[in-house]
């Protein structure tokens, strides 16, 4: 809705002030405030030091993060591939058999975390296919819960393609194959960039479906997080959480960079 007053325009920034602030932005502050700090003074942290992020980015710490990086990097990876593999699948099936396709993959993401954890955990924890306690288990969890949000990215960018552009490739005698590398692909490369954002992101923070299957081993950061607060080591999971955000948004913004030179290609 558009609003010309410049009082209206005043009033809307002011809500959005007040309901951005204390909902999105104080949280992120507070825990950004707390990394720094060694106690509480009233309702602030205070006591600045440096401590806790020079344990944050070395030892037990710094090998969580590379865990987290590799874990999301695989698991958006082939999320991506079997998302974009099936939305571009579906988009040749009839109308009823593309539903089928879209709940079968947001399955995964209409219920808890935990239950897909448990679930891996069953499937994959006897032979043929044994992959409790290793690190494989919880790509594979991870994939499971990000490819539905790869898959609908994909899906729908597909439906808003305009077709003109792989007919007046197909007239020229370029193959199916041909079109899809050089043509389908090209264009879908914002909304893939987009989705590997998001699939990567998702898979830095989650932590519910990891806690059941993550082997000693293997521990990503989420998980170190949660130890830490768990045993009223608040200061210090704070400054680990900040870590894992700067990392999760700088692969993000690198994506973005991405995203944004192949839209004005």
């Amino acid at each position: 809705m558009l609003v010309h007053s410049r009082g209206a325009r005043w009033t809307i920034w002011a809500l959005f002030a007040l309901l951005f602030l204390p909902v999105f932005a104080l949280p992120l502050l507070v825990v950004l405030g707390a990394s720094f700090a060694t106690h509480w003074s009233s309702v602030l942290p205070s006591g600045p030091t440096l401590a806790h992020y020079r344990a944050a980015t070395r030892g037990e710490a710094l090998q969580a993060l590379t865990t987290s990086l590799l874990t999301a990097l695989a698991a958006s990876l082939l999320a991506l591939i079997a998302g974009t593999w099936a939305a571009l699948a579906a988009a040749a099936l009839r109308k009823r058999h593309r539903r089928l396709v879209d709940a079968l993959f947001v399955l995964p993401v209409a219920v808890p975390s935990v239950v897909v954890g448990l679930s891996v955990l069953v499937a994959f924890s006897e032979p043929p296919l044994l992959l409790n306690g290793t690190r494989w288990i919880v790509i594979l969890a991870h994939t499971v819960l990000v490819t539905a949000f790869a898959h609908q990215s994909v899906s729908a960018a597909i439906r808003r393609l305009d077709p003109a552009f792989e007919q007046a490739a197909a007239s020229l005698g370029a193959s199916p194959a041909y079109v899809l590398r050089r043509v389908r692909l090209p264009l879908l490369l914002p909304s893939l960039t987009a989705a590997a954002g998001l699939c990567f992101a998702l898979s830095m923070g989650e932590l519910s479906a990891t806690m059941m299957l993550y082997p000693p081993d293997w521990t990503p950061l989420p998980v170190l997080i949660h130890a830490a607060t768990d045993r009223g080591a608040l200061f210090a999971g704070s400054a680990v959480a900040v870590v894992l955000m700067t990392a999760t948004l700088l692969v993000l913004f690198a994506l973005s960079r991405v995203r944004t030179r192949a839209s004005y290609r």
